[in-house]
């Protein structure tokens, strides 16, 4: 669980979607969650960084994407304002272990952060009792549950976030939120569980469902297009990103129909900001995961003009508040910034 240049990480070709921070340094790093999945990740420390008692912020997403995009980008900003950072990639993805490969799991990504939380805690810089999370789009549902969770997290940040079990159970803006639609989902993740078996047998590998489409159709949704704009241009893109590629197995949205992931989000006693942009399709997720919150130590936060991935770097008009989010964790994990 040492800071690493691992051989199966070849980092000879690496790029990243932004430029590394003049005051932080980043080096790779690995560990196991719980279920014995090694997880890769960059950890960004400020030059200034004490050599303990330090405060530290994990962070992940968005749904399908790498730590060299949006979570590296968070990353890199966080730790320029003085947090130690981890950004890791998820289980099945990118540099991260876990067969077959681009599957998802409600459990074992909540797990993933839960993982990162037990890195951070073990680590001589790093006072365990100021740690907290990040989560990006899809990643931003995996945070909650993990805060509902581990009480070791003292705040989480939610940004421009996706419900994964609501929209894959209910279709987009709860459009298709019926047993009937739900049944026909499930007998067609069903029979390519038929072909997947099939496939792997014979030494192949899981159907994708495919990335973000390329090209755009004329009428693709306004959405999908800011999708495009990020994960297919030079703005987003990676190699090794999910949604820039190939995308997800079909079947792994599976497990997300029968789990409800802010089923317990009412029970945080943690600080919770829940982060969105004003013009985000997604804009419903974040402002219903807001109201299932308590207590008084829970903000949201509408960043106006901005859609849904401006917040994953900034847009062109650096959307995201990096200054409010470096207060927030300043107080609820109680240091100086």
């Amino acid at each position: 669980m040492a800071d690493t240049t691992d051989a199966k990480i070849n980092r000879s070709n690496e790029h990243y979607t932004f430029q590394l921070a003049e005051n932080v340094r980043r080096s790779t790093v690995t560990f196991r969650n719980h279920f014995g999945i090694e997880l890769a990740a960059d950890i960004y420390i400020p030059n200034n960084a004490s050599e303990k008692g330090n405060p530290a912020i994990a962070v992940s997403g968005p749904f399908g994407a790498v730590k060299e995009q949006s979570s590296g980008f968070y990353a890199n900003q966080m730790a320029s304002l003085g947090f130690i950072t981890l950004a890791f990639d998820p289980s099945f993805t990118g540099e991260s272990g876990g067969q077959p490969r681009y599957m998802n799991s409600p459990d074992i990504n909540t797990e993933d952060f839960m993982a990162a939380v037990d890195y951070l805690s073990t680590r001589d810089n790093i006072d365990p009792e100021k740690i907290g999370i990040i989560g990006i789009c899809g990643w931003g549902g995996m945070a909650l549950n993990a805060a509902a969770i581990d009480t070791r997290i003292k705040a989480t940040v939610a940004s421009t976030m996706y419900d994964m079990s609501r929209v894959t159970a209910n279709g987009y803006f709860d459009s298709a939120n019926s047993s009937t639609a739900r049944k026909q989902a499930r007998n067609a993740l069903m029979a390519q569980r038929i072909e997947d078996f099939k496939a792997a047998e014979s030494g192949g590998n899981y159907k994708l469902a495919g990335g973000v489409i390329d090209p755009l159709p004329e009428d693709a949704p306004y959405f999908v297009k800011d999708y495009h704009a990020y994960y297919k241009t030079p703005r987003g893109y990676h190699e090794r990103s999910l949604n820039s590629n190939g995308g997800w197995a079909v079947t792994a949205s599976t497990s997300l129909l029968n789990t409800k992931l802010l089923a317990y989000s009412d029970e945080i006693t943690s600080a919770v900001m829940v982060l969105h942009g004003e013009k985000a399709h997604s804009r419903y997720f974040g402002e219903d995961a807001f109201k299932r919150l308590t207590g008084d130590n829970k903000e949201l936060v509408i960043i106006p003009g901005a859609n849904h991935t401006d917040l994953y770097d900034g847009g062109d008009k650096n959307f995201i508040p990096f200054e409010k989010l470096a207060k927030f964790f300043g107080k609820h994990l109680n240091c100086s910034q």
